[in-house]
């Protein structure tokens, strides 16, 4: 994605609000429209909404980005004493919410679900110090819509989605918001220096093994104690294992470096040093590997409303990625299946031509775009 032309907005400048706090597969594309809204926008205020429980607390501001800090409302799927606080929760924050909106004068709310996305939607629906609502342009990452944007979707001005039917009517398809450090990557260029960062062997076939921001029990115990015959078929590993576990791989003497981090913070360069990743398929994750090109095995996390297997399925059909169930990864598997994966040159070849066709690289533009576009529409900018 090249350097895109700035839009023109009068006045003294666009307060743009993005609310995509809790996990990483939603700051991840919040902050990445954040960036697309600098880009098209230079002038542009942006700010962050989040709570004190996520990992906004250290990505947002690590990104340079002013963050707000509202109570989070979890939205409990199960009837109970949780569900019964809800009404107060989202009162507390939306009043939180309102009154940061009205700090920064915000022209428009970007929201992409999660914890502070609700609040973000009803606060912006409110009236603040002037008469007119401010309008919101939503974003569902997802195969299938969280509860968040089923109510925000109502709300909306726009909505826009990663893919068809994901269950917000009229949502008009842009793919995942995805930042430019991934989407502009070469990976065969930046090879040599990323595995020289992390410690690994030059030219051994690579795997790289996570589990999201807070790793994956179940690939750890799986991938971990097949570090010998991993090791053993001349394979090296960069697992990021989980800032809250630990793994303790045995390689065989002279075996490629196996390395264990807690948490990547180049993911770009982890990508680059990989000629193989196994992890899960939360729709952030799947959308950067397809931006890299970079085969996957994916393993769906077996809860919630099967969605990051929903997620994955476009991989798997496109011939990019193939999909494991969780009880069917063990160490066994990993110390059969994946030497054999790795040593065929033409299979990953070809599963790296099937990921570039996928996604939509310019999701973060589009999202920034309209965003702008909407804003400016109800005479954003001059108020100031």
């Amino acid at each position: 994605m090249g350097r895109q032309t700035p839009v023109s907005t009068s006045g003294s400048g666009l307060s743009v609000v993005v609310a995509g706090g809790g996990t990483a597969g939603h700051i991840e594309p919040a902050l990445a429209v954040a960036d697309a809204v600098r880009e098209l926008a230079p002038e542009a205020r942006v700010t962050a909404l989040g709570t004190e429980r996520g990992l906004e607390t250290t990505l947002v501001p690590d990104r340079g980005y002013e963050l707000r800090l509202i109570p989070p409302v979890p939205l409990p799927r199960r009837p109970g004493l949780e569900l019964a606080k809800t009404p107060w929760r989202v009162l507390r924050s939306v009043a939180a919410t309102r009154r940061v909106l009205a700090d920064v004068g915000a022209d428009v709310v970007i929201g992409f679900g999660g914890y502070v996305a609700l609040p973000a939607y009803l606060a912006a629906r409110c009236r603040l110090r002037r008469s007119r609502r401010l309008p919101v342009v939503l974003h569902e990452a997802n195969a299938s819509a969280g509860i968040a944007n089923k109510v925000g979707a109502r709300l909306a001005d726009v909505v826009l989605a990663a893919v068809d039917d994901c269950g917000l009517d009229g949502a008009r398809v842009v793919g995942i918001p995805v930042r430019s450090s991934i989407t502009d990557l070469d990976r065969a260029d930046l090879k040599g220096a990323a595995r020289e960062y992390f410690g690994l062997d030059p030219d051994a076939p690579t795997l790289l093994v996570f589990g999201g921001s807070q790793g994956a029990a179940r690939l750890n115990e799986a991938v971990a104690p097949a570090a010998t015959a991993l090791g053993a078929a001349g394979i090296g590993v960069l697992h990021a294992y989980g800032p809250k576990n630990s793994i303790e791989p045995v390689s065989p003497p002279d075996a490629p470096p196996y390395v264990g981090v807690s948490y990547l913070n180049r993911m770009d360069l982890a990508y680059a040093a990989a000629d193989l990743v196994m992890c899960r398929s939360g729709a952030m994750t799947v959308a950067e590997i397809s931006a890299v090109g970079l085969p996957a095995v994916y393993v769906p996390l077996p809860h919630g409303n099967g969605e990051q297997r929903l997620n994955a399925l476009p991989a798997e059909r496109a011939g990019a990625a193939i999909i494991v169930d969780d009880d069917v990864v063990t160490d066994e598997w990993v110390a059969r299946e994946i030497p054999e994966l790795l040593a065929d040159d033409t299979r990953l070849r070809t599963m790296t031509r099937a990921g570039e066709t996928l996604g939509h690289r310019d999701a973060a533009t589009e999202v920034a775009t309209a965003a702008i576009e909407v804003a400016t529409a109800t005479g954003a900018g001059g108020r100031r």
